[in-house]
């Protein structure tokens, strides 16, 4: 374990060892998905169309999100986390438990932002390698961000013109 100077928190533990495994697990992973890569013979494209960027952030975005906040998917995070509140749109806030890489994964599985990290690095080594099978995965999850946009910005314009939804 990682010893921590007071100064750096006042709040508890700070399992920075393990948000260093978990750091070097995706270096190794993403080295890994590079050497297979190289030695399949996959060619890095010379660039990547605008298209392929907003359906793998729409898709990354809705990914985390399911993933990190969603209550059909809490049985992956439960060794990791405790539950803290839900919301009536399917949506809950859990809290990290334990210590270590323990409390590091929880940190990890429970914050959308630092679960995009993996799933965008996850979806852009597939892009690399599979161009048409990241298209095709990042469709569903795009479409979802897209048509919850949507509903979302005609909502917004419902309450402007004085309707209620």
């Amino acid at each position: 374990m990682v010893a921590v100077d007071r100064s750096y928190t006042d709040r508890g533990e700070v399992p920075l060892g393990g948000y260093a495994a978990l750091a070097a697990t995706f270096t190794a992973g993403a080295a890994l998905c590079a050497v297979a890569a190289r030695r399949l013979g996959v060619r890095l494209p010379d660039r990547i169309p605008l298209w392929d960027v907003a359906l793998l952030g729409g898709a990354t975005f809705k990914a985390s999100r399911l993933l990190s906040k969603d209550k059909v998917t809490s049985f992956l995070r439960a060794p990791f986390i405790r539950r803290e509140a839900a919301s009536p749109a399917g949506e809950v806030t859990d809290e990290p438990r334990g210590s270590g890489v323990r409390r590091a994964v929880g940190d990890l599985v429970s914050c959308p932002f630092c679960t995009a990290v993996g799933v965008a690095g996850a979806l852009v080594g597939c892009c690399a390698c599979a161009p048409r099978a990241a298209r095709l995965l990042g469709a569903g999850p795009g479409a979802v961000t897209c048509g919850l946009a949507a509903v979302r910005l005609e909502l917004d314009g419902a309450e402007g013109r004085g309707l209620s939804a």
